[in-house]
């Protein structure tokens, strides 16, 4: 039987994968983080149809939105743009987070992450990346819908500072709630599966919350729903942004609302995630 001894060459390959690190440092997991990263951007560049929820929804959202609810809600278009632009930030955000967790489920199910498996990088590198790709994508949906808005007449009153925070929170906020939808990732059994099961959390985060209505105008049982509601939390805190330029209790709370949801999510994301790899 030969042996490796035998082939300087395949012995010499032996011997560099015994000199691989089993556990990267965290500077190598940054690193093979950041790396991942940008695996993923290129792919948005080379498919720009992932990109058409942060790029052409902003545009109809906005402009459909605030045409025809503006009359009906504030009496005008101009007086609902504060209300509407900053509601659909944080619905646009959240919907951009859905394809987390859809293009999580179907790299899975296509064997990229069992190619990975078979690399001596960190474990969490492959989901961590493309998590933190994703954030380019909430800050070019959160640019649009301002951008939008101030075309349309919107004059944000916190100024160029007020709207720079509003837009931070809002790629924060997206980050974090990603962490729900990459959970259902990783325990669906498919990518459809993974998308109808994002909706239906993702329709009532938005449309029970602050973002299109007041919260005053609901029901006591609904409205306490809705001001608990992590998207209102956020919402709230980029209208005070936006709109007043004021750092309020209320970015505080919606913060700590973040904070919780990756408290809870990201274990369970990266556990569930664990057992696949």
């Amino acid at each position: 039987m030969t042996t490796a001894l035998e082939h300087p060459a395949m012995a010499q390959t032996l011997a560099g994968l015994d000199d691989l690190p089993s556990h990267p440092s965290l500077a190598e997991t940054l690193s093979q983080t950041m790396t991942l990263a940008w695996r993923a951007t290129m792919k948005m560049r080379r498919n720009f149809e992932q990109m058409f929820d942060v790029t052409i929804q902003p545009l109809l959202f906005t402009a459909m939105f605030a045409y025809i609810f503006g009359g009906a809600i504030s009496g005008d278009v101009d007086a609902y743009l504060p209300l509407i632009i900053t509601g659909l930030i944080g619905q646009t955000v959240l919907t951009a987070c859905i394809a987390t967790g859809v293009q999580l489920r179907e790299d899975m199910d296509k064997g990229v992450f069992d190619r990975f498996k078979s690399l001596p990088i960190a474990r969490i590198a492959p989901l961590a990346g493309p998590m933190l790709a994703d954030m380019l994508r909430y800050l070019i949906a959160s640019v649009l819908t301002f951008g939008v808005g101030i075309a349309m007449g919107y004059r944000p009153g916190g100024g160029p500072l007020g709207v720079a925070g509003a837009i931070l929170l809002a790629v924060l906020a997206g980050w974090s709630l990603a962490w729900i939808f990459a959970w259902f990732g990783t325990v669906g059994r498919n990518a459809q599966g993974v998308q109808g099961i994002s909706l239906m959390v993702m329709f009532p985060l938005t449309f029970l919350s602050n973002a299109f209505v007041p919260t005053q105008t609901m029901p006591s049982w609904l409205r306490a729903f809705a001001d608990a509601n992590p998207v209102s939390l956020v919402i709230t805190a980029i209208r005070d942004l936006a709109n007043d330029g004021a750092v309020t209790a209320h970015v505080g709370w919606a913060f700590l609302g973040l904070a919780v949801v990756v408290a809870v999510f990201a274990p369970l994301t990266v556990r569930s995630y664990s057992r696949r790899m």
